[in-house]
């Protein structure tokens, strides 16, 4: 992990040993130059997730440039978007809310092939207290496994559907999903980060439905027994939101959960996800 005088352009300040930096120093709303978002981007690598401090509110082009500067950009498979920017989640919880995104430790997204490599969201309303972010870093939950745990689960790979989560889950947001098909997709347990090159654990609570070369007992004690895992506080860096923030954090190597703990007030942003490959694992 960097420290903060390794930058030229950004304070970078960890806030856990295992995960997550706050950086200060620069202000997205006004763009980032080549030099800052290299420093961004190394910093990104080496902390997993960013939480962008004293910012300024992104405009959605704003905020598309600069997601598109880590990559082409993801459009989700069914939640709404922001009128005429499909890129652009609107994140958003109230008092009539039946649900809210982000309950529950998940990796964005993962039951697509392809899943995502990174997402970055700015919360504009926040509640008067509540609604924390809780991050997990998948390196460090791999690498707290015993020797012989981490060569059996390289053996093996899980399936990661979507259907159960999504179906009918934004209808009271104006979406009929009734013609949709939501995808579904078999990933390696392990997988390696492309360019980090570091292993980390790929199974999640929110999409991951069985181990494939498991029975169904076993897939699901072994399950069980990861999704338990993922939730040691030694792995975990939580972000408490003032307004503005921005948090960028890279879907390959952590899990995150966003905590419902503010009913009946108001929680409300824009997330843009950048595109990611197929995962694999170089063994």
């Amino acid at each position: 992990m960097a420290l903060a005088n390794d930058y030229r352009l950004i304070e970078v300040t960890p806030v856990q040993p295992a995960i997550g930096a706050e950086i200060r120093g620069i202000d997205l709303a006004n763009g980032l130059s080549s030099d800052a978002f290299a420093e961004v981007r190394r910093a990104f690598l080496e902390n997993q997730v960013l939480f962008f401090k004293e910012q300024s509110p992104m405009t959605p082009e704003r905020q598309i440039e600069i997601g598109r500067m880590f990559g082409e950009l993801h459009v989700h498979p069914a939640a709404p978007h922001l009128d005429g920017h499909r890129e652009v989640f609107v994140i958003h919880a109230h008092r009539d809310s039946k649900i809210v995104n982000g309950g529950g430790w998940h990796t964005d997204v993962s039951c697509e092939t392809e899943p995502p490599a990174a997402t970055m969201l700015q919360l504009h309303v926040l509640p008067s207290s509540g609604g924390d972010t809780l991050f997990s870093s998948m390196y460090a939950a791999y690498e707290a496994l015993s020797k012989p745990m981490q060569r059996f689960l390289l053996e093996l790979t899980a399936t990661h559907d979507s259907e159960h989560v999504y179906r009918g889950r934004y209808k009271d947001r104006g979406v009929d999903d009734a013609e949709r098909t939501y995808p579904s997709a078999v990933h390696p347990v392990v997988r390696t980060h492309p360019e980090t090159g570091r292993k980390a654990l790929y199974v999640n609570a929110g999409f991951t439905t069985h181990i494939n070369e498991l029975s169904p007992a076993e897939s699901k004690n072994l399950l069980g027994f990861l999704f338990r895992h993922v939730e040691n506080p030694l792995f975990q860096a939580r972000q408490r939101w003032a307004a503005n923030d921005v948090a960028l954090w890279d879907n390959r190597c952590l899990q995150h959960f966003a905590l419902w703990d503010y009913w009946p007030e108001e929680r409300k942003g824009h997330r843009v996800t950048i595109k990611g490959d197929r995962p694999f694992l170089d063994a």
